[in-house]
């Protein structure tokens, strides 16, 4: 049962994302509230009771309409005039044209207004930082701690930071969050987050290891691409090596582990699973717990995300499935993926790509252009867009302009665009489906998570806003910092003004 700090208004439902005892994929997104104390008078804690059992009400009793509106769905499909979305209990019940509207539910019109899934950031360090103004000021990147692939970013996420506010009145419901790599090619476990309005923001915990390759790796681990790759087969190996060890209770019957009985990681973390007398080489690389969090990985149940910008460098990438062929890849940036589209197209890998790089910014993006992402589209590549080191921290509600460059490159002679339905598909539903979670997230087909926006006009137009926000079915306030301070400061009176401002 949820209980509300505040009682719904609105079009606000109340939080769906718990079963009956409390508990759920998803935590809570309010805390409950404290009955009345006795000394306040009977009647009133009665009242106050009431009012409490209200708003504590099953999530199951939710239900709204979103009629109206024109409804993208975010498969890749075109828009559809006059179409409604149902809500219920947090999910999407039905969307598209012809839906009946349930008995009793609340109905938004959205009449000349558009209605999406939210903005599903492919690649991001939203929570990870604040403010540039130091180090201090930031939980990105490790550059002196003694682990790598063992860090999680999970407790380093502060659902407070302005940019969280700025980026879901923009939009953005949720984000794939990555640490930077510090002094290894490993930068840890990144996690799937959202953007709600509360202190619980982890919709999926560890859900990927993030690896940097290409300049950036070589440049961390000795100055070659050489170097980086061998780097990168030798801690797979070592975490192979650990992998193959019995469990404790195993070891104590002196059984040898069969391949359906190898230890299963849940947490990375969490190392014990192996027992403290697991035996490892002399001469692993690796940390014990850089090694653990690796498991998962070579057995396939978690991601890894490669960044890799050069076209040769995505080819080594792909040849790691020959000798590790339970590597679920995911190729980050691919400025020149275009070059190499087919080869990714066979090998199934998605893309998280880098949409409107067009410039040679470094050697490995010399064949950098706008035509890539519609190239690789055009060859079969399930491609989504990201904004890794392009103000990954801030900026990630830029990605409609970015979707809607691409669709504008349909009208460039000898250029690669996409069309409207792909490209809004690339900031929803794809991201989504290239980590595993588009049965969860980033559309508005029946079952999904119900985050939702209407926005004022057409979402890849820039002028246009987000006028309401749901995610699991939970409106959003849109309040940011920023409109606050021109709220405060819009209309002063002139002798309030500072003196500078009077004349």
């Amino acid at each position: 049962m949820i209980r509300r700090s505040n009682p719904p208004r609105n079009g606000e439902v109340a939080d769906p994302r718990s079963g009956p005892d409390g508990g759920g994929p998803l935590h809570h997104r309010a805390g409950a509230r404290r009955s009345p104390s006795p000394s306040r008078g009977g009647a009133l804690a009665a009242i106050l009771a009431g009012i409490t059992l209200i708003w504590s009400a099953p999530a199951g009793a939710q239900t709204f309409a979103i009629t109206g509106g024109t409804v993208a769905l975010g498969d890749g499909s075109q828009p559809i005039q006059g179409g409604t979305v149902v809500v219920r209990n947090g999910r999407v019940v039905a969307a598209g044209p012809n839906v009946r509207v349930p008995a009793g539910a609340q109905v938004i019109d959205a009449t000349g207004k558009w209605v999406t899934p939210g903005i599903v950031a492919g690649f991001s360090r939203l929570g990870l930082a604040d403010v540039d103004l130091g180090a201090e000021g930031a939980d990105d990147t490790a550059n002196n701690g003694p682990f790598n692939a063992a860090i999680d970013v999970v407790p380093a996420i502060n659902p407070l930071h302005t940019t969280i506010a700025v980026n879901r009145a923009d939009g953005v419901t949720r984000a794939v969050v990555a640490p930077s790599a510090g002094k290894n090619i490993f930068a840890g476990q990144g996690a799937v987050i959202d953007t709600g309005a509360d202190m619980d923001p982890v919709t999926s915990p560890r859900k990927f290891q993030f690896v940097e390759l290409g300049q950036s790796g070589a440049d961390k681990a000795g100055g070659s691409r050489a170097s980086a790759h061998i780097l990168f087969r030798n801690a797979l190996r070592e975490a192979r090596e650990l992998s193959r060890y019995a469990t404790p209770t195993q070891a104590a019957r002196g059984e040898a582990p069969t391949e359906l009985e190898r230890p299963v990681v849940r947490n990375p973390n969490e190392s014990r699973v192996y027992g403290p007398d697991a035996r490892r080489s002399e001469d692993v690389l690796l940390t014990r717990f850089d090694a653990a969090a690796l498991v998962p990985v070579l057995q396939g149940r978690q991601y890894l995300l490669v960044h890799v910008e050069r076209a040769s460098d995505i080819l080594q990438v792909l040849e790691l499935k020959r000798e590790f062929p339970s590597l679920k890849i995911v190729l980050v940036g691919a400025s020149e993926g275009w070059m190499v589209a087919e080869r990714i197209a066979r090998a199934g890998i998605p893309v998280i790509a880098s949409a409107v790089n067009d410039l040679p910014a470094s050697f490995e993006q010399i064949a950098a252009t706008q035509s890539n992402v519609g190239r690789m589209r055009s060859a079969g590549v399930d491609v989504s867009i990201g904004m890794i080191d392009d103000s990954d921290t801030r900026n990630l509600f830029m990605e409609r302009q970015y979707a809607a460059n691409l669709v504008a490159l349909q009208r460039v002679p000898g250029a690669a665009g996409i069309s409207w339905g792909d490209a809004l598909a690339m900031i929803t539903s794809k991201p989504a489906e290239a980590i595993g979670m588009g049965g969860e997230i980033g559309s508005l087909a029946p079952g999904r998570r119900a985050d939702v926006v209407i926005w004022s006009g057409d979402p890849l137009e820039g002028s246009s806003a987000a006028e309401q926000v749901f995610i699991d079915g939970v409106k959003q306030p849109l309040e940011t910092h920023q409109t606050r301070l021109l709220e405060r400061y819009r209309y002063l009176p002139r002798r309030d003004l500072p003196e500078a401002y009077r004349h």
